[in-house]
């Protein structure tokens, strides 16, 4: 076989099997969005801190009000070391969700409710995701504000 065949089947058969599959954004949006509803189902069930350990990114960070980053799942682990799950629950419903082109980011967005034993306070939030190495969608980071009216 002459070198330049040689060459074209080789750029051929990198190129078809380097290539990713197009993925379709709005399915893609729908189950970053079904991910969100699951993390909130689990700190509903089983509390804040596992749900928010669970689906944390090594490298995850939190944003919280008067305070600077929270950086890493460590760190993460280390401020919610004293939190009493048992003493609250807070649930979330994304609103809107979306995945860029290449299928491994994405961001949600939402609103909370915080619930202390009769006292309810509701707020907005937002995650931005990232696919982790296993195919598993992880925050990277995540923020919110209080302060929802009725």
């Amino acid at each position: 076989m002459p070198p330049s065949v040689t060459f074209v089947t080789l750029v051929t058969l990198v190129t078809l099997f380097s290539c990713q599959p197009p993925i379709d954004p709005a399915a893609e949006a729908e189950t970053l969005k079904q991910v969100d509803r699951d993390f909130s189902a689990l700190s509903e069930k089983e509390g804040m801190k596992k749900a928010f350990l669970e689906y944390v990114a090594d490298d995850g960070v939190l944003l919280r009000p008067n305070r600077l980053p929270v950086v890493g799942k460590d760190a993460v682990g280390k401020l919610l070391e004293p939190v009493a799950d048992e003493a609250f629950t807070l649930i979330w419903e994304p609103l809107y969700g979306s995945v860029a082109a290449s299928g491994d980011l994405g961001y949600t967005y939402g609103t909370y409710e915080l619930t202390v034993d009769t006292l309810l306070e509701k707020g907005t939030y937002v995650s931005i995701w990232r696919r982790d190495a296993a195919g598993q969608w992880k925050y990277v980071l995540d923020s919110g504000n209080e302060g929802v009216g009725e």
